[in-house]
């Protein structure tokens, strides 16, 4: 048999500890969410309602299918910057018609939804899951373009975001837009540029420069509707290809236009089991295994055994590089491969393990599934010697050039190499989640901060210097709370190097909402396509 058997003590004080500690960050992360839905704030929530308009979230809400849920993206973005949390755009991905798309809509109770540095990142990241997954992309529309004040840091990387419409298009990726308000400026372009056009009636004003730019560049008079309402776009213009009387009548359009879109998955839903078994053990259980401090290891194989369905897990390689569990399993009907730190460090036969697995995976066409706790490769002498940087390359070049794709969820820590070896943003993850117990960082800051003071300690030595003790403790306490900081999942999902912050619980919804649409598009494994591997 291989399901796996819980040795999981839900009575114990660790457990208990653990739990407890994890709910305490939640409830922080629920807090700090709580700011993205609230948008610009309740003033300009409750004027925006006046003016008879639906919320963006309402508005996709209309749009989805009933009953079916919504994978938000990289809700916390901006997080810790000088702008609104959310970066003034909701992104995510929804059925409508029963087609899986990527859905972005404006925000306009932030600054009228106009884009900023963050918002910016986020609508890239979201036309980089669309390409990827060949997800349908649907924008809703309300944006008065720039927010002008930072428009220097959104001018020149602003401009791949019409890019990205038109090689979506060419790639037969169908882009919709639906315009409810302000698309100014720039922001008129993404109407332009998209296959299908709605804009609701007296709402819609698409046009490059409104009336008192108009007026200053050359001399004539205006007004809105003429320049740019939904009506003329209709009539005269063409832009607009359907002319809704409202916005409830510009969704049930936009939801048409999806029904006709014969957008077909790559694999069908038939291929897969459609009845599975869901795990064995209790996922609300999740919150108590991770211990609060990461020094302390955990058996990642409770966290699968809550993942997988049937709790079925075919262990690779068991018996070798046992810090780094792989093997096969289903979830939600669909095959993964995993690999999972089990103590932490990553050693030479880890590394190893870790590659061959890898590889057969691609030969296999499986997608791999990375979850994360560690502290990164092994050093020393002995360590050195036996090759570990050779080895943890050949990890890290398996990874590079594997070609199916990958799911990353940050579960404990992700440091140095290891984040890397495991699969971290940079090596383009289909999506990467992180829990509330995630840190993240070149290495932990205890063992930063004492790096820092070798170094510094040496140098003095090697001045004939004294060493000042007290300026060191003040210096190590400084660095060690800043790169504590900076590692923690609220940071880094500010700063879009996850798709977002999620409940340990939900974690197998979210990867099944994955999978299905990584399914969207045809992959196929690397055959012997990898890099040199030093021997």
């Amino acid at each position: 048999m291989t399901v796996l058997a819980s040795a999981l003590d839900t009575r114990s004080d660790d457990y208990a500890a653990h739990r407890a500690a994890l709910l305490d960050k939640l409830a922080a992360l629920d807090t700090e969410q709580a700011k993205a839905l609230n948008g610009g704030g309740e003033k300009y929530v409750q004027r925006h309602r006046k003016r008879g308009k639906l919320l963006a979230r309402e508005r996709i809400e209309l749009l989805l299918d009933p009953d079916t849920p919504f994978l938000e993206l990289s809700p916390l973005a901006a997080w810790g910057s000088d702008y609104t949390v959310g970066a003034s755009l909701v992104t995510g991905i929804g059925v409508v018609e029963g087609v899986e798309c990527l859905i972005t809509a404006n925000d306009p109770t932030v600054r009228g939804g106009a884009s900023n540095p963050w918002s910016l990142k986020k609508a890239l990241r979201a036309n980089e899951i669309a390409f990827a997954n060949r997800l349908p992309c649907i924008s809703l529309v309300e944006s008065g373009g720039a927010d002008l004040p930072s428009q220097k840091e959104i001018f020149i990387p602003g401009g791949a975001i019409f890019r990205d419409i038109t090689r979506l298009s060419a790639a037969g990726i169908p882009t919709v837009a639906v315009v409810f308000g302000n698309s100014t400026a720039g922001g008129a372009y993404i109407p332009g540029m998209s296959d299908h056009v709605i804009m609701v009636k007296e709402r819609a004003k698409v046009f490059l420069g409104g009336p008192p730019l108009v007026k200053m560049a050359t001399g004539e008079e205006s007004d809105d509707e003429s320049l740019g309402g939904a009506e003329m776009h209709a009539r005269t213009s063409g832009l607009a290809d359907y002319f809704a009387l409202d916005e409830q009548d510009a969704i049930r359009q936009a939801r048409r236009v999806v029904r006709r879109l014969n957008h077909r998955k790559a694999y069908a839903d038939s291929e897969f089991p459609q009845a599975v078994d869901p795990p064995k053990y209790d996922p609300d259980e999740l919150l108590g295994i991770v211990p609060d401090d990461l020094k302390v290891p955990f058996d990642p194989r409770e966290v699968i055994a809550r993942l997988v369905d049937g709790s079925d897990f075919d262990e690779f390689k068991p018996l070798y590089g046992t810090s780094l569990v792989t093997g096969w399993a289903e979830l939600h009907g669909y095959p993964v491969g995993i690999l999972a730190n089990a103590q932490g460090v990553l050693f030479s036969e880890e590394s190893q393990k870790a590659a061959q697995f890898i590889q057969l995976a691609n030969q296999r066409d499986i997608p791999l599934l990375f979850l994360h706790n560690t502290t990164g490769y092994m050093v020393g002498k002995e360590y050195e010697q036996g090759g570990i940087i050779k080895h943890g390359s050949m990890m890290i070049n398996a990874v590079s050039n594997s070609r199916v794709p990958h799911l990353s969820v940050l579960m404990g820590a992700s440091y140095g190499a290891g984040h890397y070896g495991m699969c971290g943003r940079a090596y383009d993850p289909r999506f990467l989640f992180a829990w509330p117990s995630a840190k993240a960082a070149v290495m932990g800051p205890q063992q930063l901060a004492g790096v820092l003071s070798i170094v510094a300690r040496q140098s003095a030595a090697a001045k004939g210097l004294p060493y000042d003790e007290e300026a060191d403790a003040g210096l190590r306490a400084m660095v060690e709370q800043q790169i504590e900081s900076e590692s923690l999942p609220m940071f880094l999902s500010g700063r879009l190097y996850d798709d977002g912050v999620i409940d340990p619980r939900d974690t197998r919804t979210v990867l099944g909402i994955c999978l299905s649409a990584i399914h969207t598009a045809p992959y196929e494994g690397a055959r012997g396509g990898f890099g040199v591997f030093r021997m």
